[in-house]
């Protein structure tokens, strides 16, 4: 059975245009061509992926966020209480001032502690500083190094300045050592990122996240089997471009640098609405999905493919959207450029803890007390 879907999916006039196949991708005559057998290469290089950021995080990022002031956020833990641990575990994080007294109840704490301990809960889920440094150099890292290394590779091909060339001869294009690279490193790198996606900064547009990862991780390997590979080549520098520029504005802003996150937030914002809103739609989409029809009748392989380049366009789209958002604040307003995906912490703990002794020097200052709780100065200026 397994081998009757296998030679299904397989069979040539899938993946081919008429009068083509997997013969025409033989080996011959010194010529190598792209095989899927080889995209088990990326499992290995994913895996070393993951031991190098181990080590790219603790031996360069780390030193790096100590020199640029970023410590490790040390947080208060809400102390153990399975009553309320399974109420946020179950029901939900934010309790409404009804739950809230329904929990004063149960537990016999004061609506104050009950929200304390809501608020302490929450911050324990929420990853450090420092965590999000080193998640954006590595990212940073990753990105310019590849970008730099796709334009080595592309510098001197024709198809990077005549998007039409790409086509000339398919699919019978010789694999060139550059391009096996080039393609392997990039797909390890997001399959590393799918591996690593649990422990990794979870933000607002996690599910979009996971689906580019995804249609990324498919787009590679598909282009890669049936030969493609120029225009998964053009792809993925497109889209490296940008890429570098958003995490180090992150590295800047997660620093404090105010001035140097903003005016290369800005950078990044350009450079992304033209790569990803202009050329990607109009000169790439159009050479893949207008051009090809002039050469050969359209095929499954044409539509799939072409149906993922919409998908990471539609993901282009929904992130501009919240980009423009940003950068309109800024330009506007002079607004502290921030990651509307990434969640804040809801209180400075230190502050908390100041307004609790604050409290208790003004119980024993004025010493009243009223139905066995001390009055609190309702006026304070806390964010619950």
């Amino acid at each position: 059975m397994i081998l009757g879907l296998s030679d299904w999916f397989w069979q040539e006039r899938l993946w081919f245009p008429k009068g083509l196949g997997w013969a025409d991708l033989e080996d011959r005559d010194g010529r190598v061509y792209a095989k899927a057998g080889d995209l088990w290469v990326a499992l290995p290089i994913a895996l070393a992926f993951l031991i190098i950021r181990q080590i790219f995080e603790r031996t360069v990022a780390t030193p790096l966020a100590s020199l640029l002031g970023i410590k490790d956020t040390v947080r208060l833990k809400a102390p153990h209480n399975p009553t309320l641990e399974s109420y946020f575990c179950n029901i939900t994080k934010n309790p409404t001032q009804t739950s809230v007294a329904s929990l004063c109840k149960k537990t016999g704490l004061s609506e104050r502690q009950v929200q304390r301990w809501f608020r302490r809960r929450r911050n324990q889920d929420r990853p450090s500083l420092l965590k999000k440094f080193r998640e954006a150099s590595w990212r940073f890292t990753f990105y310019l190094l590849a970008f730099i290394a796709g334009l080595a590779a592309l510098i001197d091909k024709p198809w990077l300045y005549d998007l039409q060339e790409m086509w000339q001869g398919f699919p019978v294009l010789t694999l060139l050592p550059s391009q096996y690279w080039y393609y392997m490193i990039e797909l390890g790198f997001y399959c590393s990122l799918l591996f690593s996606v649990a422990s990794d900064v979870k933000r607002k547009d996690f599910k979009e996240q996971i689906v580019h990862h995804l249609a990324t991780i498919l787009l590679i390997s598909f282009s890669w089997c049936v030969n493609y590979i120029r225009a998964g080549t053009l792809i993925m520098l497109l889209h490296d471009s940008a890429d570098y520029f958003l995490e180090s504005a992150k590295m800047f802003n997660y620093a404090g640098w105010r001035n140097a996150c903003n005016y290369i937030f800005i950078v990044f914002a350009a450079i992304f609405i033209i790569t990803r809103l202009v050329i990607f739609p109009f000169r790439i989409i159009y050479c893949t999905w207008v051009y090809p029809v002039t050469i050969y009748e359209p095929f499954f392989g044409y539509y799939f493919f072409n149906g993922l380049l919409m998908v990471l366009q539609c993901l282009h789209i929904f992130w501009a959207i919240l980009i423009i958002r940003i950068a309109v604040r800024f330009l506007t307003n002079n607004e502290k450029v921030d990651d509307e995906r990434s969640d804040k912490d809801e209180t400075d703990e230190s502050g908390e803890e100041e307004d609790e002794e604050g409290v208790k020097k003004d119980t024993k200052k004025n010493g009243p007390v009223q139905n066995g709780h001390t009055v609190h100065n309702n006026n304070h200026s806390k964010t619950e």
